[in-house]
């Protein structure tokens, strides 16, 4: 074989089934041994947007995701998406193509140092120098893509390497098995939750594992332990729990936070420092318990007084074990934030207007889907409503990004969620901004033939920074655009257009679309005017002596 033949048979060795992305005259060799393998090369429009599909693929199996682009402007392009992957924790593999490196008749032509550039931004990145490595190569990758914490790794591959003939062969695949707490860390745990007068559970991404919702749905079934969720582990356990106090999508002075002050130990599972903190610390009788795969980042924000390190999983069912379930009286207190929760934020009597209020876009759209649906986030304002009125009855049913935050993922997401759930109802839902920075993907969503509705925001202006710039007594100044007619512009791609033009519309407009195969793109014109009356006023106005 050639190196690109071996690099192909490595990843069908590591179970890969789909590669994303836009190839260049440099991976020529690498797309004709593509071409007769048994992976799927799913041809993007841009290579961002390859990027992000391949991380979500990742996110969604915890298998590694893999993209292609070809080298200098094509390796470029994937930095947002190898920056979300890195933040997210999402395992990846990004492939480069490169110019010969032992004879070139080009110069400098093109050529950057982009093993260098990825290396920030990566877990692992690596030139191939010699095609009888790719095997070794591959596999360290792959390992090193799922340890935890998950992430982004890159592989160079050079014109004249993939064409060097080599006799070696795939390795053979291992499997690590993460280490367990040490019983003396679970018994100091357990004591403080025991002794507790308020013990508050709080669960983030990295507990986002299948066998760690498991067992935490299990652990709060027994226990009867309130908790609550950062966005980016939404679902660990349905929100329709009568033990849940929904997400942290503020930092503070939510209705959440009363309990968050009153909870005198918090139980942290998962959190990753990365994604906006969802609460701030005190020294004033709060304690946390740090449980996750590895030590805390020790800073001023987040400063955890006790830590369990190890597999989150066993943690979990060896502290069960330990802790009494709840019989406490005080969890009265839990038990009416949680009706002014369900009162407040999740009930939308009153919000029906045209244009549309986020409330009533949240609500529409969580009455309009199945439960077990995915809602692909883009970022901007509608994010932190979504986050705070919407039930998660799954983990990674909704998906949205708290660490990166980029915009233009959105549309690339749900399209890598439709081509691994085909059955499942996928929405993405994109602001007018984030949408039109990929949305030429809309023709590779056409391509493929997939069912899905794309929801667009339309409020003609950069929302999330016009709210910040608003609180912060600054003149309406830059943020302000124009939009195509997004009606016009999707028929133009061959999908249906169609725009909400009165109160009441999305849902049965949203149903109709989820019974029709295609591509639907809806927009809906958005009333942000909300910010100001829930997140200032109501916030600042609320009391949590109840």
């Amino acid at each position: 074989m050639n190196g690109a033949e071996l690099l192909v048979r490595c990843l069908e060795n590591e179970g890969v089934d789909t590669i994303f992305g836009i190839p260049g005259e440099e991976n020529l060799a690498f797309l004709e041994a593509l071409r007769t393998s048994s992976i799927r090369l799913v041809l993007t429009r841009h290579e961002q947007a390859a990027g992000f599909m391949a991380a979500t693929y990742g996110r969604l199996t915890g298998r590694p995701g893999v993209c292609l682009s070809t080298l200098g402007p094509g390796a470029t392009n994937f930095v947002t998406a190898v920056s979300y992957a890195l933040l997210g924790g999402m395992p990846v593999l990004f492939i480069t193509g490169q110019k010969p490196i032992k004879k070139s008749k080009q110069g400098r032509f093109q050529i950057l140092d982009v093993v260098r550039m990825m290396g920030p931004l990566t877990k692992f990145t690596k030139q191939v120098v010699t095609a009888g490595s790719i095997p070794s190569l591959v596999r360290d990758l792959f390992r090193i893509a799922i340890a935890e914490k998950p992430g982004p790794v890159h592989l160079e591959l050079p014109e004249d390497i993939a064409a060097e003939e080599t006799a070696n062969l795939p390795f053979a695949l291992t499997r690590l098995y993460p280490p367990h707490a040490h019983p003396a860390s679970l018994d100091v745990a357990a004591e403080l939750i025991n002794q507790a007068h308020y013990p508050l559970f709080l669960f983030g991404a990295e507990a986002k594992r299948p066998e760690v919702c498991r067992i935490a749905r299990e652990l709060i079934a027994r226990t009867g332990f309130y908790f609550f969720t950062t966005q980016m582990g939404k679902g660990i356990i349905d929100e329709h729990s009568p033990s849940s106090l929904g997400t942290a999508a503020l930092s503070d002075h939510d209705y959440l936070h009363c309990a968050i002050a009153r909870a005198d130990v918090i139980i942290n599972v998962g959190h990753d420092v990365v994604e906006k903190p969802p609460f701030f610390m005190n020294q004033q009788g709060m304690r946390v318990i740090h449980v996750n795969y590895a030590p805390a980042d020790i800073d001023e924000v987040y400063f955890p007084q006790h830590e369990i390190v190890g597999d989150i999983g066993t943690t979990l069912a060896q502290l069960s074990q330990r802790i009494c379930p709840s019989s406490n009286p005080n969890h009265d207190y839990f038990q009416r934030i949680h009706k002014e929760i369900n009162t407040h934020v999740y009930s939308q009597q009153g919000y029906e207007q045209f244009p549309d209020t986020p409330q009533q876009i949240v609500s529409d759209i969580r009455t309009s889907v199945d439960d077990n649906s995915i809602i692909s986030l883009d970022n901007g304002m509608y994010k932190i409503w979504f986050a705070r009125n919407f039930k998660a009855t799954q983990p990674d049913s909704l998906l949205l990004d708290n660490a990166l935050a980029t915009m233009g993922a959105g549309l690339p997401v749900a399209i890598a969620a439709k081509l691994l759930y085909p059955q499942r109802q996928v929405v993405a839902v994109c602001g007018d901004g984030g949408f039109m920075m990929n949305s030429q993907e809309m023709e590779t969503a056409l391509r493929l033939k997939l069912h899905l509705v794309v929801i667009v925001l339309r409020d003609n202006g950069y929302g999330m920074i016009k709210w910040k710039q608003g609180g912060m007594n600054l003149p309406d100044f830059g943020l302000d655009f124009s939009n195509p007619d997004f009606i016009h512009y999707a028929q133009s791609y061959g999908a249906n257009g169609y725009r909400v033009t009165r109160a009441g519309e999305l849902a049965p407009l949203l149903s109709g679309c989820l019974k029709q195969s295609g591509l639907h793109l809806i927009e809906v014109p958005v009333d942000y005017s909300q910010n100001e009356k829930v997140f200032f006023q109501e916030l600042r106005d609320k009391t949590c002596l109840l």
